[in-house]
């Protein structure tokens, strides 16, 4: 990908998002069924699409809210739904428009009026009510497109499971929202606002969260070793969260930015030249990586909070770097867990995590892209952490009981801050005695052109049409089209040795596909390993398609 001349500067008035535009169209465009780009779609993170292209628009809302209450019934979810959303500008009108459905299909709404409510939150509060075993089963709706740009909108479930959705479900509320819209949404229950808001069961998401905080974070040596911490909420829903932590703990904690602007235009530019609010990109974080100096640690969140990004005097964190400090440290420190409690990692998260968990003595259990293959061990504590290349993760409360099966930004950040104050050193200083022990690691994500048909056939090869027996020098090992830890198609194929791998896989919005590849030998075998990827993968297209 192009570096933007724009990247790692201030927004420039043209990239400004026109707000009672964007929000006009939510209203008055109406989507087209029968074009694919305009249907509902359920990807890794729910529906998301902008309503300019009437691909996230209130008939997308309706119809979709409809088909969750319906799946609701059907599977005999009677509890209370816990509704969340972010700050951009479509959250509150979808959130709206999904109270209304909700409310006329007779599910009890819990919600935060006037406040924004993070991904992690919601979770948290789903396991509670849940564990509590009163009410009947709870689950959850987030209203948000995650770190994408101020254009966007997105809507997730999560059910009573409290993390993402499996595809068992989704493509069930997926097919029928697309009836819906078919259908003209005649189908699709509805109150007025004024009654909707009228039978919301007002419920404060914030206090149990940041008062539940001690049972999976040392707070007390946050505090007791005054460790300077900065945050950076990048104008999302983690803002009102940081401030009640901040009143509740006395942590030498300072929010350094307290702006919440639909536009986001206080956000430097992404690499690619789009405003994005992702807290692994240093492009996007050049605002307070300019600060870096001025505190030991500091922490950015995306506009949800499900995304985690840490900054130290050494500069921004990789994220996959910062996975392996976190597992290295939480598995020595934290007693509670089940002693063969294990790690979580994605197929294209550093294999660095491997040589982690082999050296501290814990099974390493890999999965395809996707939060939602976490979720049934951190429920019931067979997993002690899992996460993401893409600065996600959660992990259990220090007595072994889960704490979100959601993505959590929050507890990864407190997360550094304690073990600069418990160990003396910061995150970044851990991982350099990472390296030191395990080797130094070179990774890199590039995209390559491929049509739709080209897309499929990535998305279903077979082992037999990978023929390379060698990569990077050395001899393949595997020639994987599903995980090793659960056995589930990764959409894509994975080719390790022992010193580098690649992954591929088809991108669902665009035509491209993803490579993804790490070396143990340096940048210059990981630019090698990466040239022969795109061989091996052209030489499968060929032979699938073929």
């Amino acid at each position: 990908m192009t570096l933007s001349d724009l990247a790692g500067k201030p927004a420039p008035q043209r990239l400004l998002t026109n707000i009672p535009r964007l929000v006009a169209q939510y209203y008055e465009l109406r989507p087209d069924p029968a074009v694919p780009a305009q249907r509902v779609a359920f990807g890794t993170s729910g529906h998301r699409g902008t309503s300019g292209s009437a691909s996230f628009n209130e008939a997308h809302i309706l119809a979709v809210a409809q088909a969750v209450a319906e799946h609701r019934a059907g599977a005999g979810i009677t509890g209370p739904l816990y509704m969340g959303l972010d700050t951009h500008a479509l959250s509150e009108p979808a959130w709206m428009t999904a109270l209304q459905v909700l409310v006329a299909n007779g599910v009890q709404v819990r919600a935060q009026p006037g406040t924004f409510t993070p991904t992690p939150l919601v979770s948290h509060a789903i396991l509670k009510h849940n564990a509590a075993g009163q009410g009947g089963a709870a689950d959850g709706i987030v209203i948000t497109p995650s770190h994408n740009p101020p254009q966007d909108g997105g809507f997730k479930y999560n059910p009573p499971s409290g993390g993402p959705a499996d595809t068992d479900v989704t493509r069930v509320v997926q097919a029928r929202a697309n009836d819906l819209l078919q259908g003209g949404l005649k189908d699709v229950k509805r109150v007025p606002l004024a009654d909707a808001m009228a039978a919301l069961d007002s419920f404060d998401f914030i206090t149990p969260y940041v008062e539940g905080l001690p049972q999976v974070i040392d707070l007390d040596a946050i505090k007791q070793s005054g460790v300077k911490i900065g945050v950076d909420p990048l104008g999302g829903a983690s803002l009102p969260v940081w401030e009640a932590i901040q009143a509740r703990y006395g942590l030498n904690l300072h929010i350094v930015n307290e702006v919440v602007d639909p536009r986001f235009a206080f956000m430097s530019v992404d690499r690619d030249g789009k405003i994005r609010m992702d807290c692994s990109s240093p492009y996007a974080m050049a605002g307070l990586l300019r600060l870096k100096d001025d505190f030991d640690v500091a922490i950015g969140n995306d506009p949800d909070a499900d995304r985690h990004g840490i900054v130290t005097p050494d500069g921004l964190m990789n994220p996959n770097h910062y996975l392996a400090v976190m597992i290295e440290y939480l598995f020595q420190n934290r007693p509670g867990w089940r002693a063969d409690a294990a790690i979580g990692k994605t197929l294209v998260s550093s294999a660095l995590i491997d040589r982690v968990g082999a050296g501290i003595g814990r099974r390493v259990v890999e999965v395809p892209v996707g939060f939602k293959y976490f979720v049934e061990g951190l429920q019931d504590g067979s997993f002690g952490f899992g996460g993401e290349e893409s600065a996600g993760a959660s992990f259990l409360s220090m007595d072994g009981r889960p704490w979100s099966t959601d993505k959590d930004g929050l507890i990864p950040g407190l997360l550094a801050a304690e073990m600069t104050a418990r160990t003396g050193k910061t995150p970044s200083q851990r991982f350099a005695d990472l390296t030191a022990r395990y080797g130094e690691t070179a990774y890199d994500r590039q995209d390559a052109p491929a049509d739709a048909e080209q897309k499929k056939i990535l998305g279903s090869l077979s082992p037999e049409q990978v023929t390379a027996t060698t990569l990077g020098g050395d001899p393949i090992t595997a020639r994987l089209t599903r995980a090793p830890g659960n056995g589930e198609p990764i959409g894509g194929l994975k080719v390790p040795t022992d010193q580098a791998w690649f992954a591929a896989r088809p991108s669902g919005t665009e035509d491209v596909y993803k490579i993804y590849a790490e070396s143990f030998r340096g940048a210059d075998h990981l630019k090698q390993v990466m040239e022969e990827a795109r061989e091996v993968v052209s030489e499968a297209l060929r032979s699938g398609g073929a």
